[in-house]
C-alpha cells in the first residue's frame, strides 16, 4: 500500500462508519465463572442472522445489529456455552461467566478458542498453545517450558540445547519481539536456555505470530512472541506450585474485593548451588550457581467503563566461582495500562511500561587487583491503542507507541595494583515512534480481508559521538576518519520507514480456506553477537548513522482444513522473507568493549523460504500434532564468501516434530515428544599451514557456513499421576510427574571443534588435529517432580 491510496482508505472507513449508526449494540466482558479470568477469543453468535464475533485480549466484545430479538450463544473451547434471549431495542451491556464443562473432559486441549477459528479466522502464520497443553508436554528435569514448548511448532526451531532464545523462519533470535504483559523482555531464557524467563503458574496466553503480522505491531521483522499474564483469582483464594529436581515454584493469586479486584504473585527459585555445596572444595565453597523470578500483577475495575492493571516481572541469574569470579545477568520489566470504554463500540488501551536487561561480570579476588563490567539496555515506554467495533464485519484499529531507549554497552574498569583503567563506552540514546491504523474487513460471507498501515519513525540521538568511517576493501575492517560531539537529545541519525500490511481469507466452504498475506516490518535495534549461539553478554545497539535499520518483507499463502466436526486440524502454508541491511562480521572482529565497532560490521541481504505443514488431532484420549518444515535461509554479503549466497547459522532444511499425549485412564495421562532437526552449518578451514610443528587454519575466500555438524534427534516421555478429589470439601489436589528426556541418550552435537595435541611434534613428524564434538546434553535426563493446587 501506497500513500496515494490513503484517502481511499480512510473514506472507506467512514463510509463503514455512517452505515452502522442505525443499529443498536450489545457489549461486554466474558470471563471464566470459577476464576473471573477474562476469556480471550471466546465467540459471541447470534443465530437468527449467523453473525459473531470475539472477544479481545481483555474478554470484551461488541456487536452491532438491527435492532430486534435474538438468541445469543456464548461459547470458548473446555468450558459449557450459555445461550441468551435478549431483546436488542438500544444499546446494551451483557457481561457472562462461563461454567466449566459438568461432564469433566477426558483429553487434552490444543486449543482454547473457537473449535473452527483456525479456518474461518482471517489469521494465518500464527501459533496458540493452551497452557493446559504446554504443561502436557515432557520436559526436561520435569519443569513446563513455554519457549521449548514453541519449538515443537512449525517455522520455530532452535541452533541446538544450552542456546537462549528460538528462531523464526530463519531469522536470528534478536529478531523476535517478546513481551509480557505488552513489555518486551531482551534475554527469554534462564540457565543458557534451558528454561525460559516465563512461570508457566502465572501464564494465561501465549500467541506466537510468524507472519500476517497485524499493524499494530512492530519493531522486530521475524516474529511477535506476546505472552499474557493471569489478572488474579476475583473469586476466591488458591496456590499453586511445585518441587522438582532443579528447581521449586509457588503462586498465590486472591481477591482484593470479591469479583472487583485481585493479585497474583508467583516465584521460582533453583537450588543447584545448594545441592552442590557439600560435594565442592574449599576453594569453591562460595559458588553460586541459581536463578530466581518474581512475577506479579494486581487489577481493579473501577466501573463498567474503566479497569487498571498494575504487573511487574523480576528475574535473574547467578554464577560465581568462590570470590574470584562472577556473572550474573537479568531482566525487569513493570508495565501499568487503563482500559476505557468510550462507548459500547469504541474500547480503548492505554500502556506504560519499564523494560530492562543488564549483565555484570567481575574477576578477581583482591579490592587491588580486579575487573569490573556491567552493561544494559533500558526503555520506557507510552502506548495508547483503540478499538472501534463499526459493525460485526468491521473492525477498525489505530493507535501509536513511542518508546525511549538508552544503551549501556559496556561501564568497564580494570584495577591493576592499585591503578584504575577505565575502559568504558559512551551511552547511546534514541527515539522510536510509531502510528498505525488497521481495518479487518468482511466482504461477503467467504471473502475477509486485512488491511493496514504503519509509519515507523527512528531518531538516533546524542549525547555522545558520532564517527564517520572511510571505506576500505569489502569483507575487511573500516576506520573512522572523523568525529561529531553531539548534545543530549541532538538528533545524530533519523530514519521514516512506512510499513504496509495485508492479510485475505476465502472461505471454501465450512471447513476449509485458503489465506495470504503481506507484511513489511523495520527492526531499529540489532543484537550484536557473531557466536554459535546468543550469550547473555551480547550488546544491543540502535541503529546509527553507520548501521541501518533491518527491513523484513514476508509473504505467506496458507491452506486450512478441519475435518471430522473438527477433530482434525490440517494446516500448510509456504512462505518467502527478505530481508534487508542484516548485520554481520567481518572475520576476526571485536565486539566486546570496542569504540570503533561498527567498523568490524558489514550489512547484507537475507532470503528465507520454505514450506510448513502440521497435521493436529484435538479430541479424543489420543490427541496432539505432528509438524513439519521443509526451509532454507541464506545472506548474501559483499566480500563474504566470494560475494555469493551461503546458508545462515540457522539453516535447516528438515524440522520434524510429534507431539502424543494420551488419557489412559482417570489417573493416569501419558505424553512423548519426538524431534528431528537437520544439522546446522557452520564453518571449517579449507586448508591448513604448519609452522614449527603448529597448525595454522586458513579459510579460502573468507567462506561461511561451508559444512554441517550431524542431524539432531530427541525423544521425551512423560507420565502424570493426577491427584483426586476424594470428597467435594477437598481443597488440595497434587500431581506426580515422571518424565524421561533424551530417552535414547542421543549425544546430539552442538559444535564441532579442531585440536591438536598439547606435546610438541618432532621436526620429521606430522601435526595431526582431532576433531571434538560438543554435546551439552550426552546422556538420558529421567525426573520426578511434584505439583500441587490449593483452592
Amino acid at each position: 500500500m501506497q500513500l496515494k491510496w490513503l484517502p481511499l482508505f480512510i473514506f472507506s472507513i467512514l463510509a463503514q462508519i455512517a452505515f452502522s449508526q442505525s443499529k443498536v449494540t450489545l457489549s461486554g466482558y466474558i470471563k471464566d465463572a470459577e476464576n473471573g479470568e477474562s476469556l480471550i477469543g471466546a465467540t459471541i453468535f447470534l443465530l437468527e442472522n449467523q453473525q459473531g464475533a470475539a472477544s479481545n485480549e481483555y474478554g470484551f466484545y461488541s456487536i452491532s445489529v438491527e435492532p430486534g430479538t435474538y438468541t445469543v450463544e456464548y461459547a470458548y473451547l473446555g468450558l459449557q456455552s450459555q445461550r441468551k434471549e435478549i431483546e436488542l431495542s438500544e444499546n446494551q451491556t451483557m457481561n457472562v461467566e462461563l461454567e466449566a464443562m459438568t461432564t469433566e473432559l477426558n483429553e487434552v486441549i490444543v486449543t482454547g478458542e473457537a473449535e473452527d477459528r483456525n479456518v474461518t479466522d482471517i489469521e494465518m502464520s500464527v501459533n496458540k498453545l493452551d497452557m493446559t497443553t504446554i504443561k502436557s508436554i515432557p520436559s526436561l528435569l520435569g519443569e513446563v517450558e513455554v519457549i521449548r514448548s514453541l519449538q515443537l511448532l512449525p517455522g520455530v526451531t532452535t541452533v541446538g540445547e544450552g542456546a537462549s532464545g528460538f528462531n523464526v523462519r530463519g531469522g536470528s533470535i534478536d529478531q523476535n519481539l517478546v513481551l509480557l504483559d505488552e513489555a518486551p523482555v531482551f534475554n527469554s531464557a534462564h540457565l543458557f536456555g534451558f528454561f525460559s524467563v516465563f512461570n508457566p503458574d502465572a501464564v494465561k496466553d501465549v500467541k506466537l505470530y510468524k507472519g500476517g503480522i497485524p499493524a499494530r505491531y512492530g519493531g522486530r521483522i521475524s516474529s511477535i512472541l506476546d505472552v499474557r499474564m493471569k489478572e488474579g483469582n476475583t473469586k476466591d483464594f488458591t496456590m499453586n506450585g511445585g518441587v522438582g529436581f532443579i528447581f521449586s515454584r509457588l503462586a498465590i493469586e486472591a481477591p482484593i474485593v470479591k469479583d472487583k479486584a485481585s493479585f497474583i504473585v508467583a516465584g521460582r527459585r533453583s537450588y543447584i548451588d545448594v545441592l552442590a555445596k557439600p560435594f565442592l572444595n574449599e576453594d569453591l565453597s562460595g559458588s553460586i550457581l541459581n536463578f530466581y523470578d518474581l512475577t506479579l500483577k494486581a487489577n481493579y475495575n473501577i466501573n463498567d467503563k474503566n479497569r487498571v492493571y498494575l504487573s511487574g516481572y523480576f528475574g535473574r541469574d547467578n554464577f560465581g566461582f568462590g570470590e574470584a569470579a562472577g556473572f550474573n545477568w537479568g531482566n525487569s520489566t513493570g508495565t501499568v495500562r487503563w482500559n476505557h470504554l468510550f462507548s459500547e463500540k469504541l474500547f480503548s488501551n492505554f500502556t506504560l511500561y519499564y523494560s530492562d536487561y543488564d549483565y555484570k561480570i567481575n574477576f578477581g579476588e583482591e579490592a587491588e587487583n580486579k575487573f569490573i563490567w556491567n552493561a544494559n539496555i533500558e526503555n520506557f515506554s507510552f502506548k495508547p491503542e483503540f478499538t472501534y467495533f463499526i459493525n460485526p464485519r468491521n473492525i477498525l484499529r489505530f493507535g501509536g507507541q513511542s518508546i525511549v531507549y538508552t544503551f549501556e554497552p559496556g561501564n568497564a574498569v580494570g584495577i591493576s595494583e592499585g591503578e584504575f583503567s577505565d575502559v568504558s563506552l559512551d551511552k547511546k540514546y534514541a527515539i522510536e515512534s510509531a502510528a498505525y491504523l488497521d481495518m479487518e474487513q468482511d466482504l461477503s460471507s467467504t471473502i475477509s480481508i486485512n488491511y493496514g498501515l504503519r509509519l515507523s519513525h527512528f531518531n538516533y540521538t546524542g549525547e555522545g559521538n558520532a564517527y564517520i568511517y572511510g571505506t576500505a576493501e569489502a569483507g575487511k575492517r573500516r576506520f573512522p576518519v572523523d568525529i561529531k560531539e553531539y548534545d543530549q537529545w541532538e538528533s545524530i541519525q533519523t530514519y521514516l520507514n512506512l510499513e504496509p500490511r495485508f492479510s485475505l481469507k476465502w472461505q471454501l466452504g465450512p471447513s476449509a480456506s485458503v489465506k495470504g498475506s503481506y507484511n513489511r516490518t523495520t527492526q531499529y535495534i540489532h543484537l550484536i553477537s557473531n557466536t554459535t549461539a546468543s550469550t547473555p553478554v551480547d550488546v544491543w545497539t540502535p541503529s546509527t548513522n553507520n548501521i541501518k535499520p533491518q527491513i523484513g518483507d514476508q509473504v505467506a499463502l496458507g491452506y486450512f482444513k478441519n475435518l471430522n466436526n473438527n477433530m482434525y486440524e490440517l494446516s500448510t502454508e509456504i512462505y518467502y522473507k527478505k530481508m534487508q541491511n542484516l548485520v554481520d562480521y567481518i572475520d576476526g572482529a571485536d565486539l566486546l568493549l570496542n569504540e570503533f565497532l561498527e567498523g568490524d560490521l558489514l550489512a547484507g541481504e537475507g532470503r528465507a523460504y520454505g514450506l510448513e505443514f502440521q497435521a493436529k488431532k484435538n479430541k479424543g484420549d489420543l490427541s496432539g500434532w505432528l509438524s513439519y518444515t521443509l526451509a532454507r535461509t541464506e545472506r548474501l554479503v559483499n566480500g563474504i564468501n566470494g560475494n555469493d549466497w551461503y546458508p545462515s547459522r540457522y539453516d535447516q532444511l528438515h524440522n520434524l516434530s510429534i507431539s502424543a499425549f494420551y488419557e489412559l485412564n482417570d489417573k493416569w495421562s501419558l505424553s512423548g515428544t519426538f524431534v528431528y532437526n537437520t544439522g546446522t552449518p557452520t564453518t571449517f578451514a579449507t586448508s591448513r599451514y604448519e609452522q614449527q610443528g603448529y597448525i595454522v587454519p586458513h579459510i579460502a575466500n573468507e567462506t561461511r557456513n561451508n559444512v554441517r555438524i550431524p542431524d539432531y534427534h530427541r525423544l521425551d516421555l512423560s507420565a502424570t499421576l493426577k491427584g483426586k478429589k476424594k470428597k467435594e470439601t477437598d481443597r488440595w489436589v497434587a500431581d506426580w510427574v515422571f518424565s524421561i528426556y533424551n530417552v535414547y541418550s542421543r549425544r546430539n552435537p552442538f559444535s564441532i571443534y579442531f585440536q591438536q595435541p598439547s606435546e610438541r611434534v618432532l621436526p620429521d613428524q606430522t601435526t595431526n588435529t582431532q576433531a571434538v564434538q560438543l554435546s551439552v546434553v550426552g546422556s538420558v535426563i529421567p525426573s520426578i517432580s511434584y505439583n500441587f493446587k490449593f483452592q
